[in-house]
């Protein structure tokens, strides 16, 4: 089967500073990817590069067998995006910013009014169909522009910290949204800190640290390579500090607040 997103030499530097260098990863369709690292590693910079949001300096990246750089167009329309930054039109509705980004998929109208009907109710923002977006809440926001990442049913759904900021209520319809696109086969790349969530989700995962790829496989495959006190199975969060964790630690100088010892 044709990868969902590969990316071979992948590289990305801003002047003298290199923020992602020679990453390659191949995932598979229908795969719940997560994508980690401590702050600065250069998760966002790999995503805004697999969207479009930014150029690479050097390197290649396919998306569903479609070459990113040479079929731009062709490759936005399977695809859907929540970044780091959510860039919302605040003065419109929600209603009305679902169908202006429905019809810039080139959804017809009347498909464009069910779906936005339809998601403003699962998200649970029809209550207040004239409120604007500028006063939604954090979370509201979130689940709003994860509504209008999906609205066209793309094939790929890339999330940049889809759970920051957002309360249990909230998470838990997103993550009852997500498990139903892998279920109906669609892939999913996600970057989160909220290690637990990453875990209950993902079946593979890669970690990036220093604009390097230190680790790559199925959740399994990494536990496998790791030791516990307790000879239990490895949690994602002890994968993560052996693996990145331990280098931070060693490279930082020991430190203390002087007033709260």
């Amino acid at each position: 089967m044709t990868p969902a997103v590969v990316t071979t030499g992948l590289t990305r530097r801003f002047g003298d500073f290199t923020a992602v260098e020679d990453i390659n990863l191949s995932v598979a369709p229908g795969q719940f990817y997560g994508f980690l690292g401590p702050n600065g590693a250069g998760k966002s910079t790999t995503i805004k590069m697999l969207t479009g949001l930014l150029a690479p300096t050097s390197g290649k990246i396919e998306i569903l067998g479609m070459d990113a750089t040479a079929s731009p167009m062709e490759v936005k329309r399977q695809i859907g995006v929540v970044p780091e930054g959510l860039a919302l039109f605040g003065r419109l509705t929600g209603a009305e910013y679902l169908k202006f980004v429905g019809q810039m998929y080139g959804l017809d109208k009347a498909l464009t009014r069910q779906r936005t009907t339809e998601l403003l109710e699962f998200m649970s923002l029809a209550s207040e169909p004239k409120k604007l977006i500028t006063d939604y809440s954090h979370g509201m926001q979130k689940k709003l522009a994860l509504a209008a990442a999906v609205i066209h049913g793309p094939k790929i759904l890339f999330l940049d910290e889809p759970f920051e900021g957002v309360d249990a209520i909230a998470a838990g319809t997103l993550k009852t949204m997500l498990q139903g696109m892998i279920a109906r086969g669609a892939t999913i790349f996600l970057t989160s800190h909220v290690l637990e969530i990453v875990e209950r989700l993902c079946t593979h995962i890669a970690i990036i640290d220093h604009g390097h790829l230190i680790t790559n496989g199925s959740l399994d495959e990494l536990r496998a390579g790791v030791q516990t006190p307790s000879g239990e199975r490895a949690t994602l969060e002890e994968i993560f500090i052996q693996v990145v964790g331990s280098k931070h630690t060693a490279d930082a100088p020991a430190r203390e607040l002087t007033w709260l010892g």
